[in-house]
């Protein structure tokens, strides 16, 4: 029998209890502790992240109990959550929203015999793992269909928060639309929100009133999706998860979040006591960035392009950063031939050259 439960705010322990208290010892299964920063019927990111715990629970069976709280604030009401898995008897627990890191760094240091793992962050410790995945080769494949298929020129993207990940799919999309058709135009808007339908519908709404027939987003619900369907022409694709509702169009492809393998592996060490902390940033090759079916919307000849470019980038033959690559302002980011390091995505916080506007601090 499979074991879930869904954390309720009042349902785990009381937090009367002295910060820094050990989590109550649990006989029988390995509890692991899912945070959502949407529903997980959102139809993107959070509904990925579910199914990652799914799989785990197929994959372990009664060896793992699985809980999960959706829809958690980035913020304060983080560490309430967090601490309440902590002291409910969990000996893992993933926080799955950048907007998390500080919080799970607080509740890590407080409960040092549990594992926790933080999903886009950058900052560890002994028991505190991050894990990542390389979205801006997705991204890359769809500016290519983007800037093949557009005919007014006008791609739009809605983006959420202005953080290096969210920087980093941008400047791809734009980068390899430019390669493929430089009138490319990109217009941003920034919707401050991961999952919020009524302003991401909003967003896509006004970029089509602007001319734009293709729209690309970096938020989590189907509305653009739904707003691209209304007007004939504009497409779109799928965010986290396939948005196959949407095919054969607006939705012509998809970048989905495979998250099931990276979970249970760490479920798995976790159970050997073999689990350590690090940083673990996969992709096409290790199958955490998985690209949807490309719709008979798209033309043929564009169609394998596409799936050439996913063949090299999963193949390692080819990087969708490498120059030679300028930045907005004209200077240099990466000579010819040269590759962006790891480091240099990880810190990017500009705009490539040839976007027009700035990116808000």
């Amino acid at each position: 029998m499979q074991r879930r439960t869904i954390l309720k705010g009042g349902a785990a322990m009381g937090l009367t209890l002295a910060a820094g208290m050990p989590a109550f010892a649990q006989d029988g299964p390995l509890k692991v502790g899912f945070i959502y920063v949407g529903p997980i019927g959102d139809g993107g990111w959070t509904f990925q992240h579910d199914q990652g715990r799914l799989a785990v629970e197929e994959a372990f069976g009664d060896k793992v109990e699985t809980v999960f709280q959706e829809s958690v604030p980035e913020g304060a009401d983080a560490v309430r959550v967090l601490t309440q898995m902590a002291l409910s008897g969990c000996g893992l627990i993933f926080t799955t929203s950048f907007g998390y890191m500080d919080q799970t760094v607080e509740v890590a240091a407080k409960f040092p015999d549990i594992k926790f793992e933080h999903a886009t962050g950058y900052k560890q410790a002994p028991n505190l793992a991050t894990y990542d995945a390389r979205f801006y080769e997705g991204r890359a494949v769809l500016g290519h269909i983007a800037g093949k298929m557009t005919k007014s020129n006008k791609i739009g993207y809605i983006a959420s928060f202005p953080i290096p990940e969210v920087i980093q799919g941008i400047n791809s999309s734009f980068l390899h639309a430019r390669k493929v058709n430089p009138a490319v135009e990109m217009s941003v808007v920034w919707a401050y929100t991961w999952f919020d339908p009524a302003k991401e519908a909003d967003a896509a709404k006004a970029l089509i009133e602007q001319g734009v027939d293709v729209i690309l987003q970096h938020t989590d619900s189907t509305a653009p999706l739904a707003e691209a369907a209304k007007t004939p022409g504009v497409i779109g694709f799928g965010q986290a998860s396939d948005m196959a509702a949407f095919s054969p169009s607006p939705r012509v492809s998809a970048i989905i979040d495979n998250w099931g393998p990276y979970y249970i592996k760490r479920v798995q060490a976790v159970l050997d006591g073999t689990w350590a902390s690090g940083h673990t940033w996969g992709g096409m090759k290790e199958g955490e960035v998985v690209m949807g079916a490309i719709t008979e919307t798209v033309p043929a000849e564009v169609k394998a392009e596409a799936e050439g470019m996913i063949a090299a980038i999963t193949a390692g033959t080819y990087h969708p950063f490498t120059g030679p690559i300028n930045k907005q302002d004209g200077s240099v980011f990466l000579a010819e031939g040269e590759v962006a390091t790891d480091e240099q995505l990880v810190g990017m916080n500009f705009y490539l050259e040839g976007m027009v506007g700035d990116i808000p601090s």
